[in-house]
């Protein structure tokens, strides 16, 4: 009689272990219908009951089409400011290069890959310069540098330039300076002719860095009295990059030189300009215009397509100088009419206007 029942133990055990075991299943199918990415199961685990099937898995073109990134599109800063470039007018036989940065992204674009001459925006690096040797000569400026610097810089006083370059040692102590600063392409004019140091649009976008940047030789002293300088330029020298800027949110320096040998024009302007609250460094130097303010119209259109690069005010293709620029660009022209009383007759003869 005992041999022919089933053991109670053993038939607890069995009826345990089949709802189990369809819930065990349930699981193992719903993971896997997750790993596939798109599968919906559904299971039906009480006793006595199947799990349902799940559904076909998704095609792999589905699952391709629902995972694949959208890569954003590349951008070439130099060729956008390229086709910017093209509504900048610009007379037949003269040059142009710019370049801009973006200080917070650290983007930068640059047009044209000449060299020109400097003119007066020289004068800021050679005020960078004396004031680095300073610094390494643990000392501050004296009062008559700092006279010298404020007119050089504010008025483009050109005695006040050849005060200065003597002093930081002409073109031999420039180039020392530039080599720490970064610059790789300017080169010091010879004696007194600090007015035709030669120079790059990327160059002096690195000068630009150095002054308005946190990374730099300079202190953080020296940086601000630079830019403050920068900031409180005469009037009838509001032109250039500032053309760029929202209202007076600009510091800058503007160079003028008419060549003897041509009677064409070298015009350049660099700075840190702000819009729409952003700020931009911007270098734009140009030679070969046939009067003063067609060399202001080429730079000024020249900065606003610069700063167009990275979402700033649009260029205008038919730009024209400021107001104030086209005020005052004869009375500029004539009031700077020779090199300083202080540098040598072959400067002189270098210019009929400078500044």
């Amino acid at each position: 009689m005992e041999s022919s029942r089933v053991p109670r133990g053993r038939r607890v055990r069995s009826s345990r272990r089949r709802p189990l075991l369809a819930t065990v299943l349930a699981c193992v199918a719903v993971v896997g219908a997750t790993a596939a990415g798109s599968v919906y199961v559904k299971a039906q685990a009480h006793s006595g009951s199947r799990a349902a099937p799940a559904a076909s898995p998704a095609s792999p073109t589905d699952r391709e089409a629902s995972v694949e990134p959208v890569a954003d599109p590349v951008v070439d800063p130099d060729a956008v400011l390229a086709q910017a470039m093209k509504a900048v007018p610009v007379d037949g036989g003269a040059e142009v290069a710019v370049a801009v940065l973006d200080p917070d992204s650290g983007e930068s674009a640059t047009y044209g890959a000449g060299t020109f001459d400097t003119a007066s925006i020289v004068k800021v690096d050679i005020l960078a310069a004396l004031l680095l040797q300073a610094q390494d000569g643990g000392r501050r400026l004296t009062a008559a540098e700092k006279s010298y610097a404020t007119s050089m810089i504010e008025n483009s006083d050109n005695a006040s330039a050849s005060a200065l370059w003597r002093a930081i040692g002409e073109a031999g102590g420039l180039d020392a300076a530039n080599e720490r600063f970064g610059l790789t392409d300017t080169e010091g004019g010879d004696g007194m002719l600090w007015g035709l140091t030669q120079t790059t649009a990327a160059d002096q976008l690195r000068l630009l860095q150095q002054v308005f940047g946190d990374d730099s030789e300079l202190s953080g002293a020296s940086r601000a009295y630079l830019r403050g300088l920068m900031g409180r330029i005469a009037a009838d020298q509001h032109w250039g990059v500032s053309a760029a800027a929202d209202g007076f949110a600009w510091a800058l320096k503007n160079g003028w030189l008419q060549r003897s040998a041509t009677g064409l024009w070298d015009i350049n302007s660099i700075g840190r300009v702000t819009v729409a609250g952003h700020d931009y460094l911007v270098a734009t130097l140009s030679h070969g215009n046939a009067t003063m303010e067609k060399g202001i119209g080429v730079v000024e259109a020249a900065a606003k397509a610069a700063v167009s690069v990275f979402g700033g005010e649009s260029a205008s293709g038919t730009a024209k100088p400021s107001a104030s620029a086209s005020a005052s660009a004869s009375a500029s022209a004539s009031a700077s009419a020779s090199a300083s009383a202080s540098a040598s007759a072959s400067a002189s003869a270098s210019a009929s206007a400078s500044g």
